[in-house]
């Protein structure tokens, strides 16, 4: 085969990522911004872009973690001593691997030490040992919560599952990518639940995995970057329509005219047909991932360190003033208004 057949041959594959490159709608923040020209550009304006702002970092893992309280050492040296379960348990705490247990093994030590002491009270007629036990279940109860806290937003995994190195979500993305991570945190939310409430006949054997995925995934900080940028997009294009909206109106009499018909097109073929579809992949992976991840959060406010409630607010609750999704959910809504507003001058109204 001669060099020109190859260079033909090759042409295509060498060809396609230039045209990928120069298409604004393959991507999140040239759609966005693109959406943002068309608009002003068929209403006779200058664009205005306005500074997406930077996302906060999920707190770092020392702001995070609480402190678990221990059992005194005389405690745990005489329980390590006692011929039932717990002193194996007790030991494996004791062990070198045992004192730098990371936060999910500590919390299922904490898990297998109140069971193991449950079954060793009915197993001895000490009473003095059976208060000194019944008094180390309680004390392991109540930090339970804490265990619990640690061993979900206090692992490092969770740090990459929010990274916001990783840009935005993707547009047009194959199948549903946050489908396994949603599954499995409403999977950790079950569990999380039942320890909260007392129930502590919960297995967590699926945890690890599930924190693993964190560590491999980075939706729910691509999630946030698209959230910002979409609000600030959606307000910008929203402002150059109410400009025009209270300059002059863009029919008269409710009759169509050529630029109604420019802008009826861009409408259809730019917003309903590139921006909308990507709005409610947004708004999909939101409800699948991002509301299971608030309600992990949200089901140990009690627990929840002061340093983490704000960034909870802002990213991970869906409502309240501070929420970035109230925000994209109002700045969505004051978008759809203001065409409908403006194309209704013409008859021309969304869904009318």
């Amino acid at each position: 085969m001669t060099l020109a057949h190859c260079i033909l041959r090759l042409w295509p594959l060498l060809l396609f990522p230039l045209l990928s490159a120069c298409n604004p709608f393959s991507s999140a923040r040239p759609m966005m911004d693109e959406y943002v020209e068309r608009v002003a550009r068929v209403l006779e304006t200058e664009p205005r872009y306005s500074p997406v702002p930077q996302a906060d970092q999920i707190p770092r893992r020392r702001d995070r973690v609480l402190e678990m309280p221990d059992l005194e050492l005389g405690m745990l040296d005489f329980l390590s001593l006692y011929g039932c379960e717990l002193q194996h348990v007790v030991g494996e705490k004791n062990s070198v691997m045992g004192r730098v247990m990371q936060p999910l093994n500590r919390l299922r030590y904490e898990l297998r030490f109140i069971h193991a002491a449950r079954a060793c009270i009915g197993a001895i007629d000490d009473e003095d040992l059976k208060a000194t036990l019944k008094k180390a279940i309680e004390s392991k109860r109540k930090s339970l919560p804490i265990a619990v806290w640690n061993g979900t937003w206090g692992v490092e995994e969770v740090e990459t599952l929010f990274t916001l190195a990783k840009g935005s979500y993707p547009v047009a993305a194959d199948g549903d990518p946050v489908s396994d991570l949603a599954r499995e945190i409403s999977r950790l939310d079950v569990a999380v639940k039942k320890l909260v409430t007392g129930d502590l006949d919960v297995s967590l054997d699926f945890a690890g995995e599930v924190q693993q995925r964190w560590q491999a995934e980075y939706r729910a900080g691509q999630l946030i970057n698209s959230a910002n940028l979409l609000v600030t997009r959606l307000r910008d294009a929203t402002r150059i329509i109410r400009a025009r909206l209270d300059d002059r109106p863009l029919c008269l009499n409710g009759k169509p005219n050529n630029q109604s018909d420019i802008v009826k097109s861009m409408f259809f073929s730019v917003y309903v047909e590139k921006v909308q579809p990507y709005l409610a992949d947004v708004r999909r992976a939101r409800d699948e991932l991002m509301v299971p991840l608030g309600r992990l959060a949200t089901l140990q406010q009690a627990t929840m360190p002061g340093s983490f409630r704000e960034w909870y607010e802002r990213y991970l609750a869906m409502t309240g003033e501070g929420s970035l999704w109230r925000a994209l959910d109002e700045a969505m809504s004051m978008h759809t208004k203001a065409w409908q507003d403006l194309l209704g001058q013409c008859g021309l109204r969304p869904g009318a």
